[in-house]
């Protein structure tokens, strides 16, 4: 089976940084886009970045110009490095991906379980 594993996470600073990764494993056979998305207490799990296999991007405003999303093609693996962290940043960051898994006849969306980041004095 595919699944997601993600790491990274944790409490840090305002003004720190993180570098969040997450790795696809099991029967694969191609990629499509990745992203990271984020869920903060109370609010809608909204898109923070997304990088297509061809390395095209794609940010949340709140993001831009702090956040860098980049993957590995060979390790099937998205990285997203968060610099210049806020309070507001604070959510439950979850790692997705389109997949080509046994099947091979289409993409199917896999998530990961969710890493928790804190930002906070």
């Amino acid at each position: 089976q595919v699944q997601l594993v993600e790491s990274g996470g944790g409490l840090v600073q305002p003004g720190g940084s993180l570098r969040l990764s997450c790795a696809a494993s099991g029967i694969i056979f191609s990629i499509n886009v990745m992203g990271w998305y984020r869920q903060a207490p109370g609010k809608q799990r909204e898109l923070v970045a997304r990088i297509t296999s061809g390395g095209s991007t794609n940010y949340a405003d709140s993001v831009k110009g702090r956040f860098t999303i980049s993957r590995d093609n060979a390790k099937n693996t998205v990285y997203l490095q968060m610099n210049s962290l806020k309070p507001e940043d604070t959510a439950v960051y979850y790692c997705n991906a389109d997949i080509r898994g046994p099947v091979m006849l289409r993409f199917d969306p896999y998530w990961g379980q969710g890493t928790q980041v804190t930002v906070s004095s």
